[in-house]
């Protein structure tokens, strides 16, 4: 069952207790949705964390050789710029 399922199914299990705890002002009925209530929060977070993990482990590759081109660019650049300036000095005016 994927985890839209689950949240699905947990949520739509909490439906009778609200009714009975807003409706009739049962106390049990409001016990069981704070419990219901905190299991969506702990599920939320679990699935937080799978679809960042999942998120940073497809992007990893694809982002180090970028990250190294960039770097590299710059520091060749660095290195190029002052002998270019040295070899085309500009030439005296009279």
């Amino acid at each position: 069952m994927n985890n839209f399922a689950k949240l699905k199914d947990l949520v739509l299990s909490l439906e009778g207790d609200f009714d009975k705890f807003y409706d009739k002002h049962n106390a049990a009925a409001g016990t069981r949705v704070r419990k219901g209530m905190q299991e969506l929060k702990t599920m939320a977070q679990e699935f937080r964390t799978e679809v960042q993990n999942m998120k940073n482990t497809a992007e990893a590759p694809a982002a180090a050789p970028k990250a190294a081109a960039k770097k590299a660019a710059p520091a060749a650049a660095k290195k190029a710029a002052p002998a270019a300036a040295k070899k085309a000095a500009p030439a005296k005016k009279k």
